[in-house]
C-alpha cells in the first residue's frame, strides 16, 4: 500500500473505482489508499502461510481467505485487504456486499518496508477494534521474523519468534505455521 492518500473520495465512488479499477485501494475517511505490487518473497510467504492454514483447516468450521476479499471495519471506518483473514463459523457481509467481510478471527499481515509503520500502528489499532478477532499475525520478509497478538480478557497478549524450528501456535483456529514451512521460499539478502 502506499502510505499517502491517493485522492479523496465517497465511500459509493470508492466501491465504483474497486468493481473498474486495475488496482485495489484502502479506504479510511475518505481517503484511499493504492495497494500496488508485492514482491516475490511477500507473495512467497502468503502462499506458504496460507496453504498451511487452508490444509490445517480442511474439514473444519474455519476457512481462510487471501488478499482479494475485502474486510470492512465498522468502527474506523475502513476497508482494507489483509493478506490472510480466517473466519470461522459462517461469513457475515457487509450489507449488499459479497466481497467485503466483517468477521475475521485471525488476520495475518506481510510487512513490506513501504506500510510497516501504517501496518503496525494504525492498522493494527483498527484491527483491534474488531469484536470477533481473537489473534493478528505480523510476518517479516527481510528475515525469518513473526509477531503474534492474541486477544485476552485485558488486552492482547504478544509473543514474536524467530528461530526456524519454532512453532507458532494459533489458538483460535487450532493450527500451527512453523518459521521453516513459512520461510521456505524465501531467499533473504546477505550483508555484504
Amino acid at each position: 500500500m502506499n502510505a499517502v492518500p491517493e485522492q479523496y473520495i465517497s465511500l459509493d465512488e470508492y466501491f465504483k473505482l474497486e468493481e473498474t479499477g486495475e488496482i485495489k485501494h484502502e479506504y479510511y475517511r475518505g481517503a484511499i489508499f493504492a495497494v500496488t505490487g508485492a514482491s516475490m518473497a511477500h507473495n512467497q510467504i502468503v502462499a506458504a502461510a496460507g496453504g498451511s492454514l487452508d490444509r490445517q483447516l480442511d474439514n473444519k468450521s474455519c476457512q481462510p481467505f487471501f488478499g482479494d476479499f475485502r474486510l470492512k471495519i465498522a468502527a474506523a471506518e475502513v476497508y482494507t485487504y489483509p493478506d490472510i483473514s480466517v473466519v470461522c463459523g459462517d461469513v457475515k457481509l457487509d450489507d449488499g456486499r459479497s466481497d467485503t467481510f466483517l468477521n475475521p478471527t485471525v488476520l495475518i499481515e506481510v510487512l513490506s518496508e513501504s506500510t510497516e509503520a501504517y501496518d503496525r500502528i494504525e492498522k493494527a489499532e483498527f484491527y483491534r477494534t474488531i469484536p470477533s478477532l481473537r489473534e493478528y499475525i505480523f510476518i517479516a520478509q527481510d528475515r525469518p521474523h513473526i509477531e503474534r497478538y492474541l486477544r485476552q480478557a485485558h488486552g492482547w497478549l504478544f509473543t514474536e519468534y524467530s528461530s526456524p524450528d519454532e512453532e507458532v501456535v494459533l489458538d483460535s483456529i487450532g493450527c500451527i505455521l512453523t518459521l521453516a514451512e513459512v520461510y521456505k521460499r524465501v531467499r533473504f539478502e546477505t550483508a555484504r
